[in-house]
């Protein structure tokens, strides 16, 4: 897609799951006490707060708004004598008794009933990992300017620009959680009631390895239309594969403005994408990278520069595979398109060097991104200390 005035132009917004603790690091066992405010909600359980930010312009933007939101609950929660968590992992539990559902009720009571679907599925544990998701539309002024050179109608062109952005970011999603991937420490409470003691897991992300936030199954979709898309997740709705749209559990969504339903991407079209794979950053202010942020639009606007090609199951399949591989934090004998990981990313990093050369900022970002490839991998600078406590 070509550049123009507006090729840096887009919406941001964010989303940080987060657990709230007592003064002794455990989960808090009191209700929610920010009500029925849209910005800073509940996700799975009663003590995990989730805080969103509105639609910005800038990341920048978005960043300052999420920082808002995190000193205003931070103010709440330390008259209550609570705090947040920093990190992806949860800290330690005795048991899933621990982690109470979130008690939505009223017009809302069909979000406690998904949530109790998904412990008799999943069990609670997995529920508390919380990461960054971050969300992003094209500016209007920078898809009218492309679809000029389309013969679709504008609707049809956006839903086809944002299937084929899916596409390459599923392929590459293991590039992001190799660059901030921060978690390698976890209380072994998630691996069995009354265990405690922290240890180093075999992940530098455990929510994005195996052990993380997958479906019992490789959801393979039909990529060739947004019908045939969500016709693919509506199959699966029917099986019983899946409770709804919100259950599949790919690091990438194509979302509809409003509440995530098959029905409202089916008839309202692509609203924007969603990529769910960063860890909160506990040496970061609001738990967020604005570098890795940014890097996440560069790589956006660098994936639409590759040729379209069909999405097959084998291929679908691959992606899922070098994310969690991705997500190791031994990454001998790890490859991606038969070349090592690490190789590889520096590969795509040069890439995406050559396409941005005019742009002074673009390159400060990538080389950020890159001296964490020739400098030990954030990680594995991190692992060496035992950071996981609440001091």
């Amino acid at each position: 897609m070509k550049k123009n005035e507006f090729y840096f132009h887009g919406n941001f917004g964010l989303e940080r799951e987060t657990l709230r603790v007592s003064a002794d690091g455990r989960l808090a066992q009191t209700p929610h006490p920010f009500g029925d405010d849209p910005h800073i909600t509940r996700d799975f359980c009663e003590n995990q707060i989730e805080l969103i930010t509105p639609v910005c312009h800038t990341i920048g933007e978005a960043v300052s708004a999420l920082g808002r939101l995190a000193k205003s609950v931070e103010e709440k929660l330390a008259q209550n004598g609570e705090r947040i968590w920093l990190y992806s992992n949860p800290p330690h539990f005795e048991t899933e008794a621990d982690i109470p559902i979130a008690a939505f009720g009223g017009d809302q009571s069909s979000k406690r009933d998904y949530r109790e679907n998904l412990q008799r599925r999943y069990g609670k544990r997995l529920m508390l990992f919380s990461g960054v998701h971050f969300n992003f539309s094209f500016a209007d002024e920078l898809l009218r300017e492309w679809h000029k050179d389309s013969e679709l109608s504008y609707r049809d062109f956006t839903d086809s620009l944002y299937l084929r952005l899916y596409k390459q970011l599923c392929r590459y999603s293991w590039l992001p959680v190799l660059l901030t991937a921060v978690s390698p420490w976890y209380d072994k409470s998630l691996d069995g009631d009354h265990l405690s003691g922290v240890g180093r897991s075999r992940y530098s992300s455990m929510r994005n390895s195996e052990r993380g936030y997958w479906n019992e199954f490789v959801p393979l979709m039909d990529h060739s239309s947004l019908s045939a898309f969500t016709e693919s997740i509506e199959n699966y709705v029917k099986k019983g594969m899946l409770f709804s749209a919100s259950e599949l559990y790919l690091p990438i969504r194509l979302k509809p403005r409003g509440v995530n339903t098959i029905s409202a991407l089916t008839q309202g079209g692509v609203d924007h994408i969603e990529l769910r794979m960063f860890d909160l950053n506990p040496f970061t202010e609001f738990g967020v990278d604005e570098n890795d942020l940014t890097f996440a639009h560069l790589l956006i606007l660098w994936l639409l520069t590759l040729e379209d090609t069909e999405y097959t199951h084998a291929e679908q399949k691959a992606a899922v595979r070098d994310h969690r591989n991705a997500a190791l934090y031994d990454l001998q004998g790890v490859n991606i398109d038969s070349t090592p990981i690490i190789d590889r990313a520096r590969e795509i990093l040069d890439e995406m060097k050559a396409h941005f050369s005019d742009e002074p900022k673009a390159l400060a970002v990538i080389a950020y991104e890159l001296d964490k490839l020739d400098n030990k991998r954030l990680c594995e600078r991190l692992a060496a200390k035992d950071i996981y406590s609440l001091e």
